[in-house]
């Protein structure tokens, strides 16, 4: 019998709680994305992520946790073998990654992979290193214009991006190009997570502006997952944000792109307004595309209070019958060098009106306890080959 109607699953992009015990392993020593922006701030204004124990899991210098938190908390490993936005989700809803996804970050894509690219797409490759996607464009459109070569860049993410101009490069063959990239990344040392075509327009610097038409060829989910087990039983699963990206699509019944952390949020709460049987998934990836990846402490830390009061909002408009998680998919420590996500645990933190008290609860080494304890709610099997066990019992 199912103990919540709706469960809504937020998730604070990048939003690490302290290295986990095998981070060396992936370059990062002493991470800490929460503790180091709140010792870095000295204070936060979020008395709604305090009164439901976030502090209280993870508490830094004066911030502090509160005597009597209404929602439920635990910290969670990862399962994976990566530290990424894809690996993190899919693990949510009961995949383990075994092979990570492939980064570029420090050296660009190898010269064999750039070969073939050329090869099969009949162009010349520009750029090949990590860069801004505008900054890009600015430093090597004019070039891609006069010469028909095609920009190639990457980012701290696991993807491979190609602009190209709308008037000269023509759009079908960017997103031909695009194609034939996302098959060449498939082999295991180049897998990536996402192809991304970049569309712009513009004659030259200065003038040049990415369009709308941005299309991500991103790699289907390596097995079905505890989205797929809801709706193919009738359910409602709502994506907000990145969702329907990050899972190519696969178990997402009606999807909602946001244009920041805040409109998310501001989606989220109108979502939580209607009648819907099922779950809300949501991704806030400001918190890591614009602050976290950028190395900016301020800018992440005031995202936070950003977020703090539209939680508030939801709280206010939450019903007996729903159950609200939030969770993290990886650190970005903004402290830390380079650009890189980081290997992290993650919160977890619940709550529902109809809970009878608030608390700590054991610790657990995998993030797909949530999709684990949504199918058990829901009363949905665990497609064969997912992983994780249910604490709903543990959330009421």
């Amino acid at each position: 019998m199912e103990k919540y109607k709706r469960i809504f699953v937020v998730v604070l992009d990048s939003l690490g709680i302290g290295a986990m015990p095998d981070a060396e392993k992936f370059g990062d020593i002493g991470v800490d994305t929460l503790g180091h922006i709140l010792e870095r701030m000295g204070t936060l204004d979020i008395p709604n992520l305090k009164k439901l124990g976030l502090l209280n899991l993870h508490a830094v210098g004066e911030m502090e946790g509160t005597e009597n938190p209404i929602g439920r908390y635990m910290r969670l490993g990862e399962a994976s073998n990566g530290k990424d936005t894809m690996t993190g989700h899919w693990e949510m809803m009961g995949i383990k990654t075994e092979t990570p996804f492939q980064t570029f970050t420090d050296t660009g894509f190898p010269p064999e992979l750039i070969a073939e690219l050329e090869k099969q797409c009949g162009k010349k490759v520009i750029g090949n290193k990590s860069a801004s996607g505008t900054a890009i464009i600015e430093e090597l459109g004019e070039e891609e214009i006069s010469t028909g070569a095609m920009i190639v860049y990457t980012s701290a993410d696991s993807v491979l991006q190609i602009c190209g101009n709308e008037e000269t490069f023509d759009l079908e063959n960017l997103y031909r190009c695009c194609k034939i990239a996302r098959e060449i990344t498939m082999k295991d040392e180049w897998r990536v997570g996402r192809v991304i075509a970049r569309p712009y327009v513009g004659k030259k610097k200065g003038e040049f502006k990415r369009t709308s038409n941005r299309h991500d060829y991103a790699l289907k989910p390596s097995n079905a997952t505890v989205l797929n087990a809801l709706k193919d039983a009738g359910f409602d699963v709502i994506g907000v944000g990145k969702i329907n990206d990050i899972f190519c699509g696969e178990g997402i019944t009606e999807t909602y792109r946001s244009e920041s952390s805040v409109h998310g949020m501001e989606q989220t709460i109108e979502i939580c307004k209607k009648d819907f049987h099922g779950l809300c998934f949501v991704n806030l990836v400001d918190f890591d595309a614009l602050w976290g990846h950028r190395r900016n402490v301020e800018g992440y830390g005031r995202e936070i209070e950003k977020f703090d009061k539209n939680l508030g909002v939801l709280l206010e408009e939450l019903k007996e019958e729903d159950l609200l998680i939030l969770t993290a998919d990886h650190g970005n420590d903004p402290t830390y060098s380079g650009t890189d996500h980081t290997r992290e645990y993650v919160p977890l933190v619940a709550y529902a009106k109809k809970m009878e008290h608030g608390g700590a609860l054991e610790n657990e080494d995998t993030f797909a306890v949530i999709g684990a304890s949504v199918a058990d709610n829901f009363g949905v099997d665990m497609p064969e080959g997912t992983i994780g066990k249910s604490i709903l019992e543990e959330l009421i």
